[in-house]
């Protein structure tokens, strides 16, 4: 009985995973059949709940550019976007999600349909100009929220002040004007009752997650955030506040506290514990975790698990009360604890380090964006000073593999854990 369900729990997020995200492609793939226009978002202040009580078909363009890489086409798109006159600089992203415009939709997995309506925050500053080119190229009504972040590093007022308030009754304006657009774009009523099931569903995967990335600090790690945990980050945003994307991360928990309880790793051997920052190398992503994973090490927790969960990762629960309300709430932290797990890294990694027992941080900065790149050296300098703890520097992309050398991030990566084994030879030599 034991190995039966065994068999059957162990794995079965990655399977789902796998195929929910397929399903969900399958579905975009459906509306651009049917001439359906999509909301176009971003996974930082996606609005999602709110854009799926008018049954727009969500869009996100980061992840749909991202599975290019993954799937080792991405050259061709980046490419065209080049000759098409954008400059090499810019985000990969971006520009593979232009020539998949440029060529009517096509996709790896399948065809995204056009937009109807294109939904930009500020929580990147790639957003607002990368919305603007499909308000340009489809004539499409392009709405902006301006989402106030955080006032220094130590993050920005508390819910429940006045500042906070001050903050969510701007935001609470801006969503507002947002259901006005969209019931003119698509000629339905807002109903709030189906917003209150939608952000039901939301909590139930907010609270799943927040238990999820808490499990993984048992020893052995139950998965690698930067693998398995881009599968669980494509779905949590592709059926945030769906009855399916709730009911697989409440079936992931039982995954994750049955490994616990069986002491199942990720990997057979693990020797180090690690934190990712950064962006992963998705031109080379198996690869690239192979180069950690040989040598024993696990990447038990990740920035991009944080600025990339669109804030389900601090388990927020909407009030079903008042809904418009709460949903400006969430969304305000949400998006404000993005911005400070890419520009604010120093504390949340102090804490990482301490609540995970890690070994070393991995700082990824890559060429195609600046936003998650900016200050990783400080925050380096900073951690080290902090705790003692090694770290590795290591430079590449998560789109364009002309600037990725497979041979020079092995040689820095094999240094890396010689110099962890050292650093455990001497504490051993120190205590005996």
């Amino acid at each position: 009985m034991a190995l039966e369900t065994n068999a059957t729990i162990v794995g079965r997020g990655n399977t789902d995973g796998a195929r929910l995200f397929r399903e969900w492609f399958d579905g975009l793939t459906r509306a651009a059949a049917e001439g359906r226009g999509g909301a176009y978002v971003f996974v930082m202040g996606s609005l999602g709940e709110l854009l799926r009580t008018f049954d727009l078909p969500l869009v996100f363009p980061e992840i749909n550019s991202l599975q290019t890489a993954v799937r080792h086409v991405a050259h061709e798109y980046l490419d065209q976007a080049e000759d098409y006159g954008y400059s090499p600089d810019i985000c990969g992203y971006v520009k593979a999600d232009v020539a998949m415009h440029l060529q009517g939709g096509k996709h790896t997995m399948g065809r995204i349909p056009k937009p109807s309506i294109a939904l930009a925050t500020n929580a990147c500053n790639t957003y607002v100009k990368w919305a603007e080119f499909w308000e340009r190229y489809y004539r499409i009504p392009m709405v902006t929220l301006d989402i106030p972040g955080s006032r220094d590093a130590g993050g920005g007022s508390e819910p429940g002040s006045d500042g906070f308030e001050r903050d969510r009754r701007y935001l609470e304006i801006q969503l507002r004007e947002l259901i006005t657009e969209c019931e003119r774009i698509t000629g339905r009523h807002f109903d709030v009752d189906r917003l209150r099931e939608v952000l039901g569903y939301t909590n139930r995967m907010a609270a799943s997650w927040h238990r999820v990335l808490e499990l993984n600090r048992t020893r052995p790690a139950l998965f690698n955030a930067l693998v398995d945990g881009t599968v669980y980050l494509g779905v949590l945003n592709a059926l945030r506040g769906t009855r399916e994307g709730a009911e697989y991360f409440e079936r992931l928990v039982e995954e994750m506290e049955f490994k616990a309880a069986a002491r199942l790793g990720t990997i057979a051997d693990e020797q180090y514990r690690l934190l990712f920052v950064g962006v992963p190398c998705y031109p080379i992503f198996r690869r690239f975790h192979e180069m950690f994973a040989d040598r024993g090490g696990v990447f038990v927790a990740s920035s991009y698990l944080r600025f990339a969960a669109g804030g389900l990762d601090l388990g927020v629960q909407y009030d079903l009360a008042r809904p418009i309300e709460s949903l400006a709430e969430g969304v305000l932290l949400g998006v404000r604890h993005a911005g400070d797990a890419m520009l604010f890294h120093d504390r949340a990694l102090i804490e990482q380090v301490d609540e995970f027992e890690a070994d070393g941080i991995v700082y990824h900065p890559v060429k195609s964006c600046r936003t998650v790149s900016t200050s990783l050296a400080g925050s380096r300098k900073a951690i080290m000073q902090a705790r003692d703890v090694q770290c590795l520097f290591i430079e590449s992309d998560m789109m364009d593999r002309r600037v990725v050398s497979e041979a020079q991030l092995k040689n820095r990566i094999d240094a890396f854990f010689e110099g962890l084994g050292s650093r455990r030879l001497r504490a051993a030599a120190a205590t005996a």
